[in-house]
């Protein structure tokens, strides 16, 4: 049995998505699935990268696509009344719910569709003690172990190459996005194109760097 660490924030759509979908990605196959709490934002600043809600154009984009991606795959979704928001609060949550840095499928999918199904607004604090009153928290989600929790599990992640959500790893290797999925299905099938030059040559292969001057 192979198992896999999904990484997530609960801002992501894509990560929504691909929690609803994994199941049914991975039919027939043998796994198991710890689900991993991170700071999407710490990630994107550590690589340098903006999120696509920053962009203006990307944010129009991802909107249109994720709702798409929704009908598309049979997966209920509403985006949040605004978006971006702040998902520390959802994050803490979630790791107020464990001993380790490791959350329940059940967890997870009580918090993700809180966020991303009924269109309200995810910050809202009397929605934020409703959420916490379903969910069995057994540590202060505003304490100081569980803030130094998420840190700790960002810095792991960015220390292990991940550089958003969702990611999926297994044996070292990383799957990002929803559209990984298909990838990350065929790997756990045992596709020996995995062990062969196109993945691990990949990173080595030599970047054509152009002056931002010119």
């Amino acid at each position: 049995m192979k198992h896999i660490t999904f990484h997530l924030d609960f801002i992501s759509p894509y990560a929504y998505l691909a929690f609803e979908q994994l199941p049914q990605a991975l039919e027939g196959l043998s796994y198991s699935v710890a689900y991993r709490p991170v700071l999407l934002g710490a990630l994107l600043k550590h690589h340098g990268q903006l999120g696509p809600a920053e962009i203006p154009a990307k944010r129009a984009w991802t909107y249109r696509h994720v709702l798409w991606l929704g009908q598309a795959n049979g997966i209920a979704m509403e985006l949040p009344a605004s978006h971006p928001y702040n998902p520390l609060p959802h994050l803490r949550l979630a790791l107020a719910t464990s001993t380790d840095g490791d959350i329940n499928r059940h967890v997870a999918e009580t918090i993700f569709r809180d966020v991303w199904q009924g269109g309200g607004e995810a910050g809202d604090a009397a929605r934020l003690a409703a959420l916490a009153a379903r969910l069995r928290l057994q540590r202060d989600a505003g304490g100081e172990e569980v803030k130094a929790r998420l840190k700790a599990n960002t810095d792991e992640a960015i220390a292990r190459g991940v550089f958003g959500v969702p990611t999926c790893e297994v044996d070292g290797h990383q799957f990002w996005g929803f559209d990984g999925l298909a990838m990350l299905r065929d790997y756990l099938r045992g596709n020996t194109w995995f062990d062969g030059p196109d993945w691990e040559g990949a990173p080595r292969r030599p970047a054509l760097l152009r002056s931002s001057n010119r």
